[in-house]
């Protein structure tokens, strides 16, 4: 997949493409991209998507904390393992938010990008209030000669995939469907920090992570099954997210990592977390010694969890 910045690079014209944010890439997003793909084939053309590096709302309100899925970096990533042939990167500015969705075909769409067919989503609106629909879309296309086209909207059983259900789900320690809509373990990246070395002290240390990105979703508090990534390294681990309430801690949140089989300095490194299973939720015990006895039995099932996932992982040639 080439990525394409445009203040740096002019796209191949005649593209067939979609647009979005696309936070999360989930498989609602990946069926729209398919079928992006597969008319770009038939068509014997380059297939795009247009996204962009910030949110819109973020723009238009230096206050919004967007909740995200995942960050650029990620977002690119995931991007890349789908049949898009390009990424284009546009800075969505306030200039760019003041366009109807006339204007925003007309100048952005035909004017810089010289698009051939457009795929909308199911249920996607863009312009000025996102004051029109696909119908008028439709009408703006054909006059600067874009072929729109309203992509066909997406099920998973009953379940409706988007990336505010996937946030709810993480709210709510549902990692497996999260995982299951996302298509790919959902994962959190931050640098190791200094805690208060607590775990070290009832002998489950653990690596206390900042997170790259602020505005990224944290799970629920709670423990959770979880696949440790350092370097071109993976290790199973049990993710504690939560404020220490056994000890009345009453400072903010701590994600901190407990690796298994694992003894070195962490401290400024870089690790990536990937989330398999939730454990239980956030406890507070009446002391110490009630404590440790959990967090010993938390740690045989979460092994038990991720031999699990390994097995079928590999059962799925994975």
């Amino acid at each position: 997949m080439k990525i394409i910045d445009l203040n740096n690079n002019t796209p191949h014209p005649g593209m067939v493409a979609t647009m979005g944010f696309f936070d999360g890439v989930h498989l609602g997003h990946r069926h729209l991209i398919n079928q992006v793909a597969a008319e770009a084939q038939r068509l014997g053309r380059q297939s795009a998507v247009i996204t962009f590096p910030v949110h819109p709302r973020k723009v238009l309100d230096k206050n919004y904390q967007p909740p995200l899925l995942c960050d650029y970096d990620e977002k690119i990533e995931q991007l890349g393992t789908t049949k898009i042939d390009n990424t284009i990167v546009l800075d969505f500015t306030r200039k760019i938010s003041q366009l109807t969705a006339k204007e925003f075909i007309q100048q952005v769409l035909k004017g810089k990008l010289n698009i051939h067919t457009l795929f909308v989503g199911y249920d996607h609106r863009f312009g000025k209030n996102r004051a029109e629909g696909f119908d008028y879309y439709k009408i703006y296309g054909e006059e600067v000669g874009i072929h729109v086209i309203q992509a066909t909207p997406y099920t998973f059983g009953k379940e409706t995939v988007s990336s505010s259900q996937i946030r709810y789900l993480l709210s709510q320690g549902d990692i497996s469907l999260s995982n299951t809509f996302l298509s790919y373990n959902y994962t959190i990246t931050g640098s190791v920090i200094e805690g208060y070395k607590m775990g070290r002290r009832i002998g489950f240390p653990t690596a206390n992570i900042k997170l790259g990105e602020r505005y990224k979703i944290i799970p629920v508090d709670g423990v959770y099954a979880v696949r440790v990534h350092i370097e071109e390294r993976t290790y199973n681990g049990m993710l504690y997210i939560g404020s220490r309430p056994t000890f009345d801690d009453d400072s903010q949140t701590s994600v901190e990592v407990n690796i298994f089989d694992f003894d070195e300095d962490l401290y400024h490194k870089i690790i990536s977390v990937e989330f398999v299973a939730f454990v239980r939720p956030d406890i507070k015990f009446a002391g110490v010694t009630p404590l440790i006895a959990q967090i010993t039995k938390d740690k045989a099932i979460v092994m038990k969890k991720l031999k699990g996932y390994d097995r079928e992982h590999a059962t799925n040639g994975e």
